[in-house]
């Protein structure tokens, strides 16, 4: 049966082409299967658009109904990411950055980083930029320094921006320095609120110098998962503190220094939508904020559309994923791109992060109580890269949907999980993920004419035209 399906599928195609004659559109075509036995590979077959005569299911491509303008795809460099990218010798890391973030034919053209405000739990040990002896405080910050990121951090964010000075950087703390937190520790406590306007410059410092050092900061969190205390660092933030924090003290200290820099609240789970919905209501805060930011360890991706819905004056971000060692490929390759791609830009977001962007073969470096679970999207071993999983979760999008994209109307047919885009440069991009358990036959139409292909069970495709 299957293959009498296929045969099909084939003469259909054929039907297509011949039908379409020289003016019919040529359409690209990469996959990658749940099996591995393909990752991202453009394959041979040509498609067309024509006159398509079938009853498969349809994915309508509609370029006249438009939504948001895409910021970019990518990963979070974390320091322990830059410590293990800068092991490699120096022309197997000259590829790798190429193959990462450069613009040629082998490259995947990521767009989008996200680094840490000091240290996060994939760094060997903690740290901030203004780390004191117990009991002493620096209401000045007359010593407040980027020293912990000069080794590898910010040299590595220099060798890429000299690749694409244009990537898009947001950065987000996990802890602040413990002497102005109200437990004294890296782990849990808050910020006290004598310290707000101190840690607000805390913020101006850390961009400015940033920026003195070659690297512009296009946005920040104020708070890495604030409802999330036990990791190692990480600080409690609620959203009053959160709305306090800004009203009060980081959006005029931005405003003072003439900083540009895009505040983006909350960078936490889909489970509590109330939470940026609660700062944005609130009008002397929501003046100084650019949009929330959202994972997806918990609740569910309708839950960005939720707080646009609310506020559709106000952007959402997706900002956080991470494939487990222990994960199975096939079905974290349907999960994220049913719900971390697809999903997350189907509900408004501007952009598609997923977390770790390398580590070594035992999932390091982590401080103690990180993540020791965290696969990165490159392991780094022995002087050679392996690819993960979520380096093809994003490339199978950032290679293909460069910034400044707008994502246009399409359906969702059965279980064709999809979303489409308009480059730049006229392109048209649609991202098909087959989340039903078997291979699909189906149709994408596009003004009036359609072209036929095919998807095996948990496979994703990226169509081009």
């Amino acid at each position: 049966m299957r293959r009498i399906r296929a045969l099909l599928f084939i003469f259909i195609n054929l039907a297509v082409i011949q039908a379409g004659g020289a003016q019919t559109r040529v359409v690209e075509f990469w996959l990658t299967k749940g099996d591995q036995s393909v990752l991202l590979e453009k394959q041979p077959a040509t498609l067309s658009f024509g006159e398509v005569k079938n009853e498969f299911p349809t994915i309508d491509v509609n370029e006249t109904r438009t939504f948001q303008t895409i910021d970019g795809f990518g990963y979070t460099l974390t320091g322990g990411s830059a410590f293990v990218i800068n092991k490699l010798s120096k022309v197997k890391k000259a590829q790798l950055l190429e193959e990462l973030f450069g613009s040629g034919k082998n490259s995947i053209a990521i767009s989008y980083l996200r680094i840490s405000i000091g240290s996060s739990d994939l760094d060997a040990a903690t740290f901030s930029y203004n780390d004191l002896p117990k009991g002493q405080t620096d209401l000045g910050l007359k010593k407040f320094s980027l020293k912990p990121d000069n080794k590898d951090l910010i040299p590595l964010l220099k060798e890429i921006l000299r690749i694409n000075p244009r990537i898009k950087i947001m950065a987000s703390p996990w802890s602040a320095p413990v002497w102005m937190k109200d437990n004294n520790s890296t782990i849990g406590g808050s910020l006290k609120p004598e310290f707000y306007g101190v840690y607000a410059g805390y913020f101006v410092k850390y961009l400015t110098q940033m920026k003195l050092a070659g690297v512009e900061i296009d946005a920040i969190t104020p708070q890495n998962e604030p409802t999330h205390g036990g990791n190692n660092p990480s600080m409690l933030m609620t959203s009053f503190q959160q709305t306090e924090f800004i009203k009060g003290h980081l959006g005029p200290a931005f405003r003072r220094a003439n900083l540009k820099t895009k505040i983006i609240i909350y960078d936490h789970n889909c489970d509590k939508p109330e939470y940026p919905i609660e700062i944005l209501n609130n009008p002397d805060a929501k003046r100084f904020i650019d949009g929330s930011a959202f994972h997806l360890y918990k609740g569910d991706i309708s839950a960005m559309s939720v707080v646009h819905n609310a506020h559709p004056d106000k952007n959402v971000y997706f900002t956080e994923q991470y494939t487990s060692s222990n994960g199975d490929f096939d079905g974290d390759l349907k999960f994220h791109f049913k719900n971390v791609v697809i999903g997350s830009l189907r509900n408004w977001s501007r952009n598609v992060l997923e977390w770790n962007l390398a580590s070594d073969e035992f999932f390091r470096p982590h401080t103690n109580r990180g993540c020791y679970t965290c696969k990165g999207a490159v392991t780094i071993t022995n002087n050679q890269v392996i690819r993960n999983l979520s380096y093809y979760i994003i490339a199978h999008a950032s290679k293909f949907v460069p910034t400044g994209s707008v994502r246009i109307d399409s359906n969702i047919a059965g279980d064709l999980n999809n979303v489409a885009f308009k480059t730049p440069t006229g392109k048209t991009v649609v991202i098909v993920e087959n989340d039903g358990s078997e291979a699909l036959n189906f149709n994408i139409r596009y003004q009036n004419q359609g072209t036929a292909t095919s998807l095996p069970e948990g496979a994703v495709g990226t169509y081009i035209w």
